[in-house]
């Protein structure tokens, strides 16, 4: 029981799922680990190279560069293996000589400190960088247990907890308020599979009633003509309001991960939603075909087969008069096992695409009220696939009706 396929627009760009996306560099992703190493050896960096000026300026003051002797020549000779003085100089001339002598060593002095201090900064910068990142990756430690366990939750597993240790910092005030949201989630999640359990059997236990005592009723051949139209009228109605409550249960258990998850061939799966659909598609000349390749997924059979029986009872009810054909194919593809579901049908704008996955949603109204279906179809195969990790993609076909593309990870 589907609900109408307008003609899918085009599909959705796929949204970025950090679990299974990585960076061609992952060196190079601004993570806070990475922010945080640069911000320490950044601060160290600055600090040393002002504490070197200062340093070098202080050194130049001290060893007053430029400036004359403190004492002066008044004659005799100097020797020198650094400098060089003139033969037979006059006092004047050797105390020029002396004080450029003495300037040049001074400077190449100061040149000497400044290379050095650059070698050791550098150094030291490279051990602060290497110490910021070791801290940073021990101070943000707690955030990757938060995560792993984000992702555990994301699974389905909602028993796991963070319980993290240690001071009663901002990082563990964030785990316990975690912790807290899990426990409240398992506690709303366990109500709801409760709810469901019950609703299962309170919902269908008078339907089935319902329907065997119009099934006898309808069976008397005294019965009026009157009442075995109203009987079947009634029934019809009934065999609704069991189609909607199974379309229900069905949404509301879907809704979750899998856990239990076992082998499931889409060939297979698409194959027995044919064959259950092939005198559907007869009484109504419409022609089913398609290639079907293996693309075996790790999930649910009876959840798999419900989506391929959705989208083959869809395209079949909704296809055009005369003509018309429904393609249905399964191949594994970049990794990915692929259900591809195409058939005829009227044209639907591409704004209508997003409203037919909605529950009680069909093309141009709002409300089931038709007797192709309750309106769930398409909900429950968008439901079924997040549970499994897949997505469901509806483009319009060129010249009507729609191409679904339903994709799960192999």
């Amino acid at each position: 029981m589907a609900a109408h396929p307008a003609p899918p627009q085009a599909p959705p760009k796929p949204t970025w799922d950090p679990r299974k996306a990585a960076p061609p560099f992952p060196l190079l992703r601004p993570t806070i680990r990475i922010r945080l190493t640069l911000l320490y050896g950044g601060m160290f960096l600055i600090a040393g190279i002002m504490l070197l000026s200062i340093i070098y300026l202080l050194a130049a003051d001290a060893m007053n560069v430029g400036s004359e002797l403190p004492f002066k020549i008044l004659s005799g000779q100097v020797a020198s293996e650094t400098c060089n003085f003139p033969g037979s100089p006059t006092a004047a001339e050797l105390n020029q000589a002396m004080n450029a002598c003495v300037n040049e060593q001074r400077q190449h002095a100061l040149d000497n400190l400044l290379s050095r201090s650059l070698l050791a900064l550098l150094g030291l910068a490279v051990i602060a960088f290497a110490f910021g990142y070791a801290m940073a990756g021990r101070v943000l430690s707690p955030l990757g247990r938060i995560t792993r366990t984000a992702r555990a939750v994301a699974g389905s597993d909602l028993s796991r907890r963070i319980e993290l240790d240690g001071p009663d910092d901002e990082l563990k005030e964030l785990a316990d308020t975690f912790d807290d949201m899990l426990e409240r989630l398992q506690r709303a999640f366990t109500a709801q599979q409760r709810f469901v359990g019950n609703a299962s059997h309170e919902l269908r236990t008078p339907l089935a009633i319902n329907r065997t005592l119009l099934e006898v009723h309808l069976s008397d051949p005294k019965a009026p003509v009157e009442l075995q139209q109203l009987g079947k009228t009634l029934l019809a109605t009934n065999e609704r309001s069991e189609q909607l409550v199974e379309g229900l249960l069905l949404l509301a258990r879907s809704d979750n991960q899998i856990v239990e998850r076992k082998p499931v061939d889409l060939a297979e799966v698409a194959s027995q939603a044919v064959d259950q659909v092939h005198a559907e598609a007869d009484a109504k000349g419409v022609q089913i075909r398609g290639t079907r390749e293996p693309a075996v997924v790790q999930g649910n059979g009876v959840l798999l087969e419900r989506i391929a029986l959705n989208l083959v009872q869809n395209a079949v009810r909704y296809n055009v008069p005369e003509g018309g054909w429904v393609e249905v194919t399964t191949e594994v593809q970049h990794g990915q096992a692929v259900l591809v579901v195409a058939n005829t049908g009227p044209v639907v704008p591409a704004y209508e695409i997003d409203n037919l996955f909605e529950p009680f949603r069909r093309l141009r109204t709002e409300r089931t009220g038709s007797d192709k279906g309750v309106g769930l179809g398409l909900s429950i195969v968008r439901s079924v696939a997040r549970a499994h990790g897949g997505h469901i993609a509806a483009r319009p076909r060129e010249g009507g009706g729609l191409v679904m593309r339903v994709t799960f990870p192999i």
